[in-house]
């Protein structure tokens, strides 16, 4: 069964990005089934072993190559998107981003059959059965494996940030449910998901990670689906929270965001600077309120004083990291509230339409 190694944490600050999103037909709808994409025929180069279906036929998965600074991540990303988009273009296919597809009724969609995922649907059962979700997964190489455990614990305040930029799944099968990130919710009905303990150093990681699997509670350590993990495999700390975007800006702006954090919290940790000492409880809190309300949401101070609004940590952010790209999200209406608005105003087609996936 697959795990990783301390020793797979060998580069600072290098950057990988997985994007999951929707095969659909000329109307944007899902196209119910499919392994034309995946299996049954050669994807073009810049695919070749980077692209995947999740538990549902019409949601796939691509992976960049390591990117070996931030200033490449555009290339590298946009690349893949034009490579997905060309490849499904060719076979009668579009491909759509969100954290859920508004028009998705899971009970209507085949699952891939693959073992893996055969598994999961035995033992997880109407959780996983219903998983549509879609997500944006970044990830940031760290050169020592007890930084990363310790980067990762102290990024658990700092996600629900990053949630609520995201902000991307309204509807639910068609329906309204009042949340901005419907697919946080939905998707943190599977076991070993949502806001993750805090661990006192690789070891500790290592051996609960052995323990799941020696246990027979996880297939491999893929089976982690924590918003934050350190990723042993690949060496990285691993950001799974964000809703799946249309927009490469948005994605970038989350890449920049992270990288930035990361590398800042690994200075914080080489100079010994104290962890914070958060109560998963309270974390908790912080991600209901960013997947209920979106760029609306206040947060639990990480001081844990009082509380201090979304608008308030962005501009914070931005000026202590240097950067620009989450004040840019901001400033603009999220995914879900053009959702809604696109629905409301000219109906479902107008709505499928606008979740093409970008690649400029």
């Amino acid at each position: 069964m697959e795990r990783g190694s301390p020793e797979s944490f060998t580069r600072m600050g290098t950057l990988g990005i997985e994007e999951e999103c929707f095969v659909v037909d000329e109307r944007g709808r899902p196209a119910s089934a499919t392994d034309e994409l995946v299996y049954e025929t050669e994807p073009p180069e810049a695919l070749e072993g980077k692209l995947d279906h999740e538990l549902f036929t019409f949601v796939i998965e691509t992976q960049t190559p390591v990117i070996d600074h931030p200033s490449n991540a555009r290339e590298a990303l946009l690349s893949v998107r034009e490579a997905l988009v060309s490849h499904a273009a060719a076979h009668g296919y579009g491909i759509a981003a969100a954290g859920l597809h508004p028009l998705a009724n899971w009970r209507e969609l085949e699952h891939a059959d693959k073992p893996r995922y055969r598994a999961q649907l035995d033992r997880i059962r109407y959780p996983q059965h219903r998983n549509t979700t879609a997500g944006v997964h970044v990830h940031v190489g760290v050169d020592d494996a007890d930084k990363a455990v310790w980067i990762a614990n102290e990024l658990r305040w700092y996600v629900p940030i990053i949630l609520a930029l995201s902000a991307n799944s309204p509807y639910w099968c068609g329906f309204d449910t009042g949340l901005e990130s419907a697919r946080a919710k939905i998707f943190e009905a599977l076991p070993n998901t949502g806001m993750p303990t805090a661990f006192a150093d690789y070891e500790a990681f290592d051996a609960f990670e052995r323990r799941m699997v020696e246990t027979g509670s996880i297939s491999d350590r893929g089976e982690l689906w924590y918003d934050v993990r350190p990723h042993s495999s690949h060496g990285t700390v691993e950001i799974r929270t964000p809703d799946g975007q249309a927009d490469p800006e948005v994605v970038l702006a989350f890449v920049e965001y992270a990288h930035a954090l990361v590398c800042a919290l690994a200075d914080d940790y080489d100079d010994g600077v104290s962890p914070t000492d958060h109560r998963r409880e309270l974390l908790d809190e912080n991600k209901w309120r960013a997947l209920r309300y979106g760029h609306e949401a206040s947060f639990i101070a990480r001081d844990l004083e009082g509380t201090v609004t979304l608008a308030e940590v962005v501009e914070r952010e931005c000026d202590r990291l240097g950067v620009d790209g989450i004040r840019r999200v901001f400033e603009t209406d999220s995914g879900s509230t053009r959702q809604r608005r696109l629905r409301r105003e000219e109906g479902d087609d107008a709505l499928c339409a606008s979740l093409a996936l970008e690649t400029s």
